[in-house]
């Protein structure tokens, strides 16, 4: 049924998602609530500001949260918001 199928991949980005906001939240230090940042929230530049120590930490984050490997042939465009960093892991997790 491809309507289950569509829920469940919902759910499962809705999960990725907040684990995302939640484990950026701690690692970084980032004063905001969960709910106050957006999916399509830039993680550099306007967004939420980080860095690339920050962005170190967010590959280290996919590691150990997601247990995925991020190698030099990524599209690093995977780390332009929260949305893209989504895609990226239950895309990484399919293969």
């Amino acid at each position: 049924n491809t309507m289950s199928t569509m829920k469940n991949e919902i759910d499962q980005r809705k999960d990725v998602l907040i684990t995302i906001k939640t484990e950026i939240i701690q690692r970084l230090n980032i004063q905001r609530d969960e709910s106050q940042i957006d999916d399509d929230t830039a993680l550099f530049g306007n967004g939420l500001k980080l860095d690339s120590v920050d962005a170190t930490e967010i590959v280290v984050m996919l590691d150990k949260v997601f247990d995925i490997k991020v190698s030099e042939s990524d599209d690093p465009s995977y780390m332009r918001s929260i949305n893209n960093l989504a895609t990226f892991i239950i895309q990484k997790k399919k293969a």
